[in-house]
């Protein structure tokens, strides 16, 4: 059995693995699918995607989410649709990473990820150069992660 806790050919950035497993270019630009595996504690600072829809399908683990002021949890087989334009962010808790399909309608935004691991910025030291790309990935970040 495959080991859950490491995805072939990943990207990394932060200690998250990205691994885009269905790309824009597969499906006419209208979606893409990014394998993640995110380490406990990780997440995001509160954000914005301007262009994209974005569903999470999780695998192992459990995410605390917070959309538009509404925080919630989702644990194994349960999904979470974050429209375009709302406000949010996500943060793994419990004791065990977190394996996650993030589903964006339309594709693209996974190009955030490439960059991000590319430069291998740190938050908040570099938040210039990662809200630069944010925003040719059309994200804007509005606030801090969760606590």
């Amino acid at each position: 059995m495959k080991d859950l806790n490491q995805i072939d050919e990943a990207i990394e950035w932060l200690g998250v693995q990205y691994k885009t497993i269905l790309t824009p270019e597969q499906t006419g630009g209208a979606m893409s699918i990014v394998d993640s595996l995110s380490p406990v504690g990780s997440g995001p600072p509160r954000h914005v995607h301007m262009n994209e829809d974005e569903t999470f399908v999780i695998l192992t683990g459990t995410c605390k989410f917070w959309l538009n002021g509404d925080e919630f949890t989702a644990g194994v087989g349960k999904s979470v649709f974050i429209p375009r334009g709302k406000e949010h962010t996500f943060k793994v808790v419990g004791d065990e990473p977190c394996r996650h399909l993030v589903i964006l309608t339309p594709g693209g935004f996974e190009g955030f990820f490439a960059d991000m691991a590319a430069g291998q910025y740190r938050v908040p030291e570099d938040m210039p150069n990662i809200e630069e790309s944010a925003k040719r990935h059309n994200m804007t970040f509005t606030g801090p992660p969760l606590d």
